[in-house]
């Protein structure tokens, strides 16, 4: 997709907008609007399963897609934030995981005790899924996107499931500085998935690395 390189007077952003980045700015859009963008999120989450080898995603149909979204939109406090070019360049969404600690059910082991008082402080949020179409005055929009969406829930923990088989997405994810703590299994179905983690400010991670020491802990190399 084209960004037109025509210098234009910066308009100041509105309260929900992140200011322009090489022609790509973020938007906060609530569920409501999220409703009128379906057809684009679809053709977005179409247009960068062609451009990632991701396994899970390419296995994965459009109104697959359109079901998991969906089923997320039901959450309390999902929230989705959205990059905007010419056009829908790129999107992640998400729903904080509750104090009571359903989210981590699956987990396979002891959680850290780290991760159990932030969850027991609501300041742990779950990304289901980061979309981007690759834009080269942008090559950090999915970091942008991923930092901007918790920031703005003050989530001092993003978590994240990725299908073990999944390699090329879990190499995307630790390249954006996500940490890998272990496997969960979910009761829909017989996958195993990684659980990654992305901690939020100094203290946040100097914690969960000092978990590298546990044995059960399974950090990338």
């Amino acid at each position: 997709m084209t960004v037109c390189s025509r210098r234009q007077r910066p308009r100041k952003p509105a309260g929900d907008e992140s200011p322009d980045i090489g022609g790509v700015r973020l938007r906060r859009v609530n569920r409501w609007l999220v409703e009128d963008l379906l057809g684009d999120l679809a053709d977005l989450y179409v247009e960068s399963c062609e451009t990632k080898p991701s396994e899970d995603c390419r296995s994965r149909s459009r109104q697959d897609f359109l079901n998991r979204l969906a089923g997320d939109i039901r959450r309390p406090g999902f929230a989705m934030v959205i990059a905007e070019a010419d056009g829908l360049v790129g999107c992640v969404f998400g729903f904080p995981v509750r104090s009571d600690g359903f989210w981590w059910s699956g987990f396979d082991g002891e959680l850290p005790r780290s991760i159990e008082q932030r969850t027991e402080s609501d300041r742990v949020f779950a990304i289901t899924d980061i979309l981007v179409r690759p834009h080269p005055q942008d090559p950090a929009l999915a970091r942008r996107l991923q930092e901007r969406l918790l920031g703005d829930h003050q989530a001092s923990l993003g978590v994240t499931l990725v299908g073990q088989a999944d390699h090329p997405a879990l190499a995307a994810f630790r390249a954006w500085g996500w940490r890998d703590i272990g496997e969960s299994w979910r009761p829909t179905g017989a996958m195993v998935f990684r659980v990654l983690v992305l901690p939020l400010g100094e203290r946040t991670m100097a914690r969960l690395e000092g978990l590298a020491h546990h044995s059960w802990t399974r950090w990338p190399g």
